[in-house]
């Protein structure tokens, strides 16, 4: 007996023959009432109870709980279970037993939730497989209509494979497992891959079991990623590494392959504790190296693309798979430190010469600076010396400035070389790095390939005409420029420099000459060869102080015009001579 008839009892005092031949007019409808009423259940509102679902459309559900009237549930209420139809029983929530049109008011969605909690728990429990319905979408995964709880299905719990289209999924009824509930907030996790794991786990050892180095197999491109591809091989995932996808280098493999793809694999590697297949597909055909031109040799002139750049060289792609190295001692002449990136970058299309060749190895070396003509094969004839050239000075040191008169051709000039008469302590106080300076060729030295240049040869030699000018004893204006411990530097005139020491320095009133004061000095040395000049400001009032001194000193010895002649002068000479004489000669000492 159904719940909907179990409380259902005939009237023990009706009159059936009454009733069938109509001669039950005298019964009252009061009586007819109380007998219809005693025939339905007895339904109290806010309780649940099973019903008989009557009839099922888009928008409603008709549903008989043995009342009266039948109840009317929004179709929507039922979006969990796709497959219900008339006949079928469900629990309803008796809201209204007569609402003010006096109709049932029915909740199939009430019902659940009064017994969901429980539910969820007794299925967690059981380990029971459930139905759900995808409600909608949210961060990090989907909201799911468990038992008329919303419960949370993370987007890596769908499906053993990667979901790239969540909102495939929603509008959805699907079997799920619950896996965890949080008492406390009332949460639920569920997953539909906790399913189908077990199923996949079987069929991974069964593969796994079945796998052979170098076996060819088929599987379709699951996810590809930075370092690699992995491909389903019908329940187990292997990995296409970058470096195994082509012959040639690979910067993206989505260049190679495209999700879903079949593709062909062989297997290079497999670990069976690990689960980890490791796969290959440029294994598939034969490595380039084993097809490349027989008649390559040494010398030949290769086309090929700049695929990977370091400071220390260029790989150059000339065909896929088939790799040469251009060395950056090999892309210029010059001897310079420099880095590939100067010379070329990842794209370029470029011509190289083959430099070294071994098929065995699969190594190749190729130059870019051998398409140009070494300079230094005729360095003589472009840069003979006593040749005038201009440079670019590329740095300095404390002996002189090295330039650079063309790519691969470099020079130095000595720090004496740069100027005639300028005392250069250091180059960077003559030029400065990246500037341009004239020279000469001095010396060629084609073994080092280094040439021997000069600055100051390109003017004629100003000390030829300086020495017949500051000759020993001349007497020149000059400035006081610099003042040093050991003495001062005194200019001339423009380019012409000369050394006073401090005792030169003393003036005529006794103080000592200043920097920036302009005095008369007297030439005391000249040295052409050092470039010397020696001079001194003390000594133009003190020679003709000696000068007249000394004249003094001679009048006062020469004899009398009237005086007898005296043939023995030291017999003549009285003491009073010798006192004068002596005198005479003190002052004079005095005087030097």
């Amino acid at each position: 007996m159904s719940e909907l008839t179990k409380n259902v009892q005939p009237l023990q005092d009706f009159d059936w023959d009454q009733f069938e031949n109509g001669t039950a007019a005298n019964v009252s409808k009061e009586e007819l009432d109380k007998a219809y009423d005693e025939t339905l259940n007895k339904v109290s509102e806010h309780q649940v109870v099973d019903g008989t679902v009557i009839s099922v459309d888009k928008k409603e559900v008709v549903v008989n709980i043995g009342y009266k009237s039948d109840g009317i549930i929004p179709a929507s209420e039922f979006r969990y279970n796709p497959d219900l139809k008339a006949g079928d029983t469900v629990e309803v929530y008796v809201e209204n037993a007569e609402d003010k049109k006096g109709q049932l008011v029915l909740s199939h969605k009430k019902a659940r939730m009064s017994k969901s909690w429980e539910r969820v728990n007794a299925a967690l429990e059981a380990q029971e497989i459930i139905q759900g319905y995808i409600k909608c979408r949210t961060k990090g995964g989907m909201i799911v209509d468990v038992f008329g709880i919303e419960a949370f299905l993370p987007g890596s719990q769908i499906d053993v494979h990667p979901i790239r289209d969540y909102d495939q999924f929603v509008g959805k009824t699907m079997e799920f497992k619950i896996v965890k509930i949080n008492q406390e907030f009332r949460n639920v996790v569920v997953s539909h891959k906790a399913l189908i794991e077990a199923e996949l786990e079987a069929q991974k050892q069964e593969i796994i079991g079945k796998l052979e180095k170098g076996q060819i197999l088929e599987g379709v491109v699951k996810n590809i990623t930075s370092y690699g591809v992995f491909v389903d091989l019908g329940g187990v995932d292997g990995l296409i590494h970058i470096t195994d996808l082509s012959w040639g280098r690979v910067d993206d493999p989505h260049k190679v392959v495209e999700l879903d793809q079949k593709i062909n694999v062989v297997i290079l590697d497999f670990d069976e504790e690990k689960r980890r297949i490791a796969l290959g597909l440029k294994q598939l055909t034969p490595h380039p190296w084993d097809a490349l031109d027989a008649n390559l040799k040494v010398g030949d002139h290769v086309k090929g693309k700049v695929v990977v750049i370091a400071d220390y060289g260029a790989f150059v792609e000339i065909q896929p798979g088939v790799e040469g190295l251009i060395h950056v001692s090999e892309m210029s002449w010059s001897q310079h430190l420099r880095s590939a990136q100067e010379f070329l970058k990842v794209g370029d299309e470029i011509e190289a010469v083959i430099l070294t060749l071994d098929r065995d190895e699969r190594k190749m070396s190729l130059g870019i600076k051998q398409l140009k003509e070494d300079p230094w094969e005729a360095i003589e004839v472009k840069y003979p010396v006593g040749s005038k050239h201009s440079a670019k000075v590329r740095n300095f040191t404390n002996f002189g400035v090295f330039v650079e008169l063309e790519e691969g051709v470099d020079g130095l000039i000595h720090i004496s070389d740069l100027s005639w008469t300028k005392k250069v302590k250091h180059p960077s106080e003559f030029t400065q790095v990246g500037a341009q300076i004239d020279v000469v060729v001095l010396d060629i030295d084609k073994e080092n390939r280094r040439l021997s240049l000069g600055h100051k040869q390109l003017e004629d030699n100003p000390w030829d005409v300086f020495e017949e000018q500051y000759t020993v004893g001349s007497i020149h204006e000059g400035k006081i420029t610099e003042l040093l411990e050991k003495g001062a530097v005194v200019s001339l005139g423009e380019n012409v420099e000369g050394f006073a020491t401090p005792k030169h320095l003393q003036k005529e009133d006794g103080s000592q000459a200043q920097a920036g004061e302009v005095l008369p000095f007297k030439v005391i040395e000249f040295n052409k060869d050092s470039k010397r000049i020696i001079l001194s400001h003390s000594r133009t009032f003190e020679d003709p102080q000696r000068e007249e001194k000394k004249a003094a000193a001679k009048k006062t010895r020469a004899p009398k015009a009237d005086a007898p002649k005296i043939e023995n002068v030291a017999a003549s000479t009285t003491l009073g001579d010798i006192d004068v004489l002596a005198q005479l000669k003190a002052q004079m000492e005095k005087g030097e």
